[in-house]
């Protein structure tokens, strides 16, 4: 009998392209719909937030609903936060000045490295966590990002450039890596696909 295809809506910002991670999303197993109203979220049964755009662009796009979403999410809707979409998970970017989702807490930070942004293959050691089931720590992903929240309480995978950040982090049902699923080959398609289960038995 063939799985259910969850539905997934996919966050438009309005700031960049989005085409690479609705496919990935697709091809891992979910129907997707992409939401260019920021109040069509609130209905949404799982989301993902795509990793294009800067912190404040993103949270203005989210800023009008952006208590709602925040008490969705806190209540278990599943979510996978990719890269700038990670970062606003917190409560601010040193990037920007408007206040994030707060569902974590902390400030995310400029990486302290000669070269930047940090971009490029790079290892990711994982606790274990459901989102990495099938995929051993220390395998690659891919990264384009300056900044980074802090390898904190909330991490579930850890990588090192300059100094250690959190590579993906957890709170209830949200998951948010700040490498990108949606370009790092195999590692990547099943991080999607554990997400697409996730998805599936929220039902």
């Amino acid at each position: 009998m063939t799985q259910a295809r969850p539905p997934v809506t996919l966050v438009d910002y309005g700031v960049g392209n989005i085409h690479s991670i609705a496919k990935a999303v697709e091809r891992a197993g979910c129907r997707v719909a992409v939401a260019e109203r920021p109040d069509a979220l609130l209905a949404a049964r799982c989301l993902v937030f795509p990793g294009v755009g800067a912190f404040d662009a993103v949270m203005g796009r989210l800023g009008p609903v952006r208590e709602e979403l925040a008490k969705r999410l806190r209540d278990g809707v599943p979510c996978l936060a990719v890269c700038i979409g990670m970062q606003v998970l917190f409560e601010r970017s040193e990037e920007g000045r408007m206040d994030g989702l707060g569902l974590l807490r902390g400030t995310v930070r400029r990486l302290k490295h000669d070269t930047l942004p940090h971009m490029g293959w790079n290892t990711v050691e994982h606790d274990g966590d459901p989102i990495f089931r099938g995929v051993p720590s220390g395998s690659y992903f891919y990264f384009v990002h300056s900044y980074a929240p802090r390898a904190g309480a909330s991490a579930i995978a850890r990588t090192t450039y300059g100094r250690p950040f959190a590579a993906a982090v957890r709170t209830a049902n949200v998951v948010g890596t700040q490498f990108h699923p949606e370009k790092s080959s195999s590692a990547g398609r099943r991080v999607l696909e554990n997400f697409a289960a996730m998805a599936r038995k929220r039902g």
